[in-house]
Formats: C-alpha cells, structure tokens, sequence
C-alpha cells in the first residue's frame, strides 16, 4: 500500500511540474539588451553612427569589446551612439539598461551611417541591420 501511495504521489508531483514548465517566468523590471550588428562588410568596417529608440529613456550604454562609444546624454525617448573600431557580423557591439525588459519589443535601432577604416562614408543600400536581443 505504501508503495502504490509512493508511486502515485510522484507521478502526480511530474504531472505538476511539466503542466508548470511552459514558456517560463515574464521578465518584467531592470535588465540589459544587447545590440548586434548585421553587416555585408564583416571586419572591414570602422565607425557606425545609429539611434536606439523605445518607449523610455535608456539607463546605461556600454560599448562592445575593442569599441569605442560616443553617445548623446541618456533621457528622452531616442538616443544617438557613434561607435569606432573594427564591427564584426554577429558581435555585440553595444549594452544598454532599459527600465523595464518587458518593453522589448518597442525598442528599435536604426543604422545612419558607417565608415570604411579611412572613414569615409559607405552608402547603406542594404544588409546592414542592427537586433536588439536579451
């Protein structure tokens, strides 16, 4: 009898915890997103200027590792980066805090010019991109 009473109890105790497991917890609050850059001209590119957008003023910036960031004051709804040194296809080239990670989706990064490594400007005709990730 105890047995069965054991068995039973951990077959319910399963059922509970996979019925439980579904997309996870809503992250809500403080949190990090990153930026990653999307170019036809991995490794061959110097300087980016781009705006980040979203519903709330951004509370940090962080350059990616071997850039460097130049940026307007934080506050306000939109905010002008320019960053400087080699950009990669894939690589993070920027961190920054939101208020409240939930509000991803409504953030939005738009790419207004990239230099070659003597600086001057290429024409944007397409494949570059910026994605805004946790």
């Amino acid at each position: 009898m105890n047995r069965l009473f054991g068995v039973a109890l951990l077959a319910g105790v399963v059922t509970v915890g996979l019925s439980c497991g579904g997309k996870g917890p809503t992250m809500t609050g403080p949190g990090e997103v990153k930026v990653r850059l999307t170019s036809p001209n991995s490794g061959l590119d110097s300087a980016i200027v781009f705006t980040v957008t979203g519903p709330t003023a951004l509370t940090t910036a962080v350059p990616g590792a071997g850039l460097r960031l130049f940026q307007q004051p934080l506050g306000g709804t939109s905010t002008r980066f320019a960053l400087i040194g080699q950009l990669n296809t894939g690589a993070v080239i920027l961190t920054i805090g939101v208020q409240d990670i939930s509000e991803l989706s409504q953030y939005s990064g738009s790419i207004t010019g990239v230099a070659k490594p003597n600086y001057t400007l290429r024409p944007l005709p397409g494949g570059y991109a910026l994605a805004l990730t946790r």
